[in-house]
């Protein structure tokens, strides 16, 4: 049987696959970034009753499997998630300290599935996702 949550009047398992990019898809997540915007999903994600079922942090996207309430739309969770650590950001690597805009650090789109019963199967994808990347990198440079 699933592991359904609940709300007051409601019984739920909404699941997302996710994926978002920085601008122009440039390498930007390592390092001092990559940890400060995994602790900052996680918090961000914690105050809206999200939960990050899994989630990986590439050089140049995010993939995430949410498992979001049905009282928020999708868009708005990932708005805020994308809003609130380009934020974060600003404020803790580029010397911002006014002006809580973000800038320009994430790309506008998304990219959201429904993941439904083949949720394992996403979640070893989202953990292979790395692998695969690098034995794909690997192919390319052997011409």
């Amino acid at each position: 049987m699933r592991d359904y949550k609940s709300l007051s009047h409601t019984r739920w398992d909404c699941k997302y696959h996710i994926v978002f990019i920085p601008k122009k898809r440039k390498m930007l997540i390592y390092g001092a970034i990559r940890k400060h915007l995994g602790e900052t999903f996680h918090e961000l994600a914690k105050r809206k009753g999200v939960i990050i079922e899994e989630g990986h942090l590439m050089k140049d996207h995010v993939h995430m499997c949410l498992s979001i309430p049905p009282k928020f739309a999708v868009s708005n969770v990932v708005g805020y998630l994308k809003g609130k650590s380009a934020i974060s950001i600003a404020k803790s690597f580029r010397g911002r300290q006014r002006n809580f805009n973000g800038g320009n650090f994430w790309a506008r789109g998304y990219f959201v599935s429904t993941v439904g019963l083949d949720e394992n199967m996403v979640i070893d994808y989202i953990r292979n996702q790395e692998k695969d990347d690098e034995h794909r990198d690997q192919l390319k440079f052997q011409v």
